[in-house]
């Protein structure tokens, strides 16, 4: 209610939005000319009336997993000729259930086909139907109607699958782009055939009559403007080198050099991925059967809408599951982005399949929550799924160990004890790997032992550089979920100096809205008397503490009493970093943060704004000076505050840390001396070359023909937001990236003006071209264009074919260009609309020049 009335005051008073919303006093109020209904648990509330009904509601007399008990009572109230309704989330496999204790039920999909429901409640056959929602359900007898009405509950002591705050639903949600390559002036750039240079300013020049934007570029021995619609030929400089980067001349060959000195090694290091494709390629694992009908049921009982990520990484994961490949595919997504629910689906599909799971976690705390989320996931299903970790007995261990070599138990969720000697599998299937980064370098040599043989699925809300580099480079597939869920905000980050008015104020702010703090300290020693003295500042409120080295039971009780909320703030260490889900947690003090790592800060910041609340993440770092390698992990924190960041934020760590040795060659070299972006796309390159692609692979088209093309300052004044919106431009990859950039400036900033249309077209133009290989679009003399290409006359003819005929003459391909004859005449309207329609019908032939 609060909510609604701040968003409705916030609305622009000229619309004159009426008001949709009224408080509980008004509504009572306008509620009471009305009839009213009052429903009361004990009977003596209410007097003895005409009007008073006793239902006299009894529950069901059977506990969870009962079935035959469950059955019985159900065939018992048949014969009293009580009408018997099945709510449930899973409707195929409940009455599945009964039938096999021989009591007949029947699953009507259609709840409003009240003919059907109407024709089996006349033969008090029960009627299954399904639920979809969130709220707790629970069954009743309801003597006064002769109703029997059984949920989940009794069937599998499932209470509700939603968490216990309800969040409102606004819009559907987007997913947020934080842009890795945003250039401010002052920041260093990468042109791919100039080298590194210093962005100083954007800059409007008239040119012949004709008006541009172009970027001023600093080289050591001069200036360089580079047109706006050339952004693409430009990247960020982003390495793992601490220091600045010196500034290449514009003459001489030292940046040519350069670029062949690490082409020669980026080739090496393609053979060797290849080689990598080739042998993934041979392996042969199990090739999983297509979705069988639990696996639609499991996923339909998701109580949330799916976003189109997680839609989008499922489908990944199962294809990949069907395919007779061995799968490796990396998840990547933030804190509470909905990766466990992708891994559920997955696990389900491999152990219906027959085959066992193992979910490796880095905590005791997260296998706790996966173990409980798979329970109360697979509650429906006859599938056993086991827990190892330190809470667990040497009794309890051995029997798990025993169960998973004889295939009793089909999923085991643990801590690197999985990895250990003892623990056999009878078919192990699936190996999901949560937040891999966690894990020591010993247990990552065994996990690599184990892909061989089993499909592996790794989570991680940031990856380690090897591990996203990998991806990025194509020896790992991985599938991104930016999208956030419905009504999630991004947090706020607070980062200054430790002070202790600051502390207090960020928690007494946090108490006064009725919520609970995470303190996180980097250290054990001298977590008690940290407590004492927050008791101290903040007078009357409750602490609790949690470390690693608290005894088992201990620990285990403390996050449950924190976790019901008999404690307002929680004093620990990392130990929180992942598995807790605390909806009331929403604001975290981090003590000392310049001692984390990137990762760790944004998964301790992940734990709070879970809940739709406004969250706030305070980072406080010591008065004396800080390395550059700490400042740079505080000030990246604080940048990636955008939903679905974290991503992006992996990139920066790899920059901040360096990615390592791939494949036994030392990588971070090259990447310093050409930039991130550029080494990326050099090794993209030399894969496809060597995979012998026919279609000359340019680096970028040029676009020298006679128009106005450009974003005039009166339409999108603001520096920030007109470079981005060029960059946006330059790096869409197709049509569609380009009508939905041109339907968002209409959105925000109105109908878009001639030279900005004009823009849009010469980069449809840029994106055709470049898929066909040409370099350079130009006149030549007054009525032709002439387009520069590398392409060999064998390559243009199998393209010119799919022209129509009396087009191709008018196409004359000569050694290292195709002349466009006639076609400089028209105007710069007709004249692009031409092109992008006649190479257009070109691609046609990609696919056998491909082959």
């Amino acid at each position: 209610m609060a909510h609604a009335e701040e968003q409705w005051s916030l609305v622009d008073r000229e619309i004159s939005l009426p008001k949709i919303h009224r408080n509980f006093a008004e509504s009572l109020a306008a509620a009471v000319p009305f009839k009213q209904l009052h429903l009361s648990e004990l009977g003596a509330e209410l007097p003895p009336t005409e009007d008073t009904i006793n239902l006299a509601t009894r529950p069901v007399p059977v506990l969870p997993h009962q079935f035959a008990k469950l059955a019985q009572t159900i065939r018992e109230e048949a014969v009293k000729r009580f009408s018997t309704f099945v709510v449930s989330a899973q409707p195929s496999r409940s009455v599945a259930l009964l039938q096999e204790h021989d009591c007949p039920a029947h699953f009507v999909p259609n709840p409003r086909d009240y003919p059907a429901i109407d024709k089996l409640l006349l033969m008090y056959t029960p009627v299954a139907l399904k639920y979809s929602g969130g709220a707790e359900l629970e069954g009743f007898l309801l003597p006064t109607f002769r109703m029997l009405v059984v949920t989940d509950r009794e069937f599998y002591g499932q209470h509700s699958l939603a968490t216990p705050t309800y969040v409102r639903k606004r819009r559907r949600a987007a997913s947020q782009q934080v842009d890795p390559n945003k250039l401010q002036p002052g920041d260093y750039v990468v042109h791919r055939n100039h080298g590194i240079g210093k962005f100083i300013k954007l800059e409007s020049l008239t040119i012949n009559n004709e008006t541009r934007e172009y970027l001023a570029i600093e080289y050591a021995d001069g200036l360089l403007r580079v047109a706006a619609d050339q952004l693409g030929t430009l990247s960020r400089h982003r390495t793992a080198a601490g220091q600045k980067p010196q500034l290449h001349k514009l003459t001489g060959n030292t940046w040519k050099n350069t670029k062949n000195k690490v082409r020669k090694t980026v080739k090496k290091l393609a053979v060797d991925l290849i080689g990598l494709y080739a042998q993934r390629s041979q392996q042969t694992g199990f090739a999983y059967p297509e979705d069988s009908p639990w696996q639609r049921e499991l996923e339909e009982s998701f109580p949330y809408q799916p976003t189109p990520d997680q839609l989008k990484a499922t489908q990944d994961v199962k294809r990949d599951l069907e395919s007779p490949r061995p799968m490796d595919r990396l998840v990547c997504g933030d804190v509470g982005f909905g990766k466990t629910e992708v891994a559920i689906r997955g696990i389900f599909k491999a152990v219906t399949a027959g085959k066992q799971v193992a979910l490796l976690a880095p905590t005791t705390i997260l296998t706790q929550q996966h173990y409980h989320t798979l329970k109360e996931r697979f509650a429906p299903y006859p599938i056993q799924v086991g827990l190892l970790n330190r809470f667990r007995t040497p009794e309890e261990r051995r029997s798990i160990h025993k169960r998973l070599a004889t295939g009793e138990l089909d999923v085991v969720v643990g801590t690197q004890a999985i990895l250990s000697k003892e623990v056999k599998f009878r078919d192990l299937g699936l190996l999901v790997v949560d937040e891999e980064q966690r894990f020591g370098v010993n247990h990552k040599e065994k996990i690599k032992a184990m892909k061989t043989e089993v499909d592996v699925l790794t989570l991680s809300a940031t990856p380690i550089p090897r591990t996203l580099y990998m991806s990025l480079s194509g020896v790992r597939e991985m599938s991104l979920i930016t999208t956030p869920p419905p009504g999630r905000r991004s947090i706020k980050t607070h980062l200054l100096p430790y002070d202790k008015d600051a502390v207090k104020t960020a928690i007494r702010q946090e108490l006064d809205r009725g919520g609970q703090i995470f303190y996180v300290v980097p250290r054990i020693e001298g977590i008690e008397e940290l407590s004492s003295q927050l008791r101290e500042m903040i007078p009357g409120s409750r602490m609790a503490i949690a470390h690693g080295q608290m005894a088992d039971n201990e620990l285990e009780t403390t996050m449950l009493n924190f976790s019901s909320g008999e404690a307002d703030v929680m004093v620990c260490t990392t130990i929180i970093e992942s598995g807790l889900d605390i909806p009331r947690v929403n604001t975290i003090l981090i003590e000392d943060a310049h001692l984390f790592g990137l990762s760790q800060l944004y998964q301790l910041r992940g734990r709070v704004g879970r809940a739709g609340i406004q969250a706030h993440a305070w980072l406080f770092y010591p008065h004396e000076k800080l390395s550059d390698v700490a400042r740079k992990r505080l000030r990246a924190i604080q940048e990636f505050t955008q939903l679905g960041s974290g991503y992006q934020l992996a990139v920066r760590d790899m920059e901040i840390r360096g990615v390592g040795n791939l494949l036994g060659a030392e990588q971070s070299g090259q990447m310093d001396a050409i930039g991130f972006d550029l080494y990326m796309e050099m090794l993209q390159e030399a894969i496809r070359e060597i995979q012998g692609q026919k279609i000359p692979q340019v680096d970028d088209t040029q676009i020298d023909l006679s128009l106005t093309a450009f974003i005039p300052t009166n339409y999108i004044p603001d520096l920030e937001q007109k470079m981005s919106a060029y960059r946006a431009v330059a790096t869409a990859s197709s049509r569609t990236e380009l009508t939905q950039i041109a339907a968002g400036w209409s959105d925000r900033y109105g109908a878009i003006p001639a030279p900005a249309q004009q823009l849009l077209r010469v980069m449809a133009l840029k994106q055709v071209a470049k898929t066909l290989g040409f370099s350079r679009i130009k006149p030549e003399g007054k009525q032709h264009v002439a387009m520069e290409t590398p392409m060999e006359e064998p390559a243009w003819n199998l393209l010119s074919e799919k022209l129509p005929s009396h087009l191709r003459s008018r196409f004359v391909y000569s050694k290292g260009k195709v002349t466009v004859r006639g076609l400089a005449v028209l105007p710069a309207d007709k004249l692009l609309e031409n092109l992008i329609d006649w190479l257009g019908k070109m691609q046609g032939a990609l696919p056998c020049l491909g082959s």
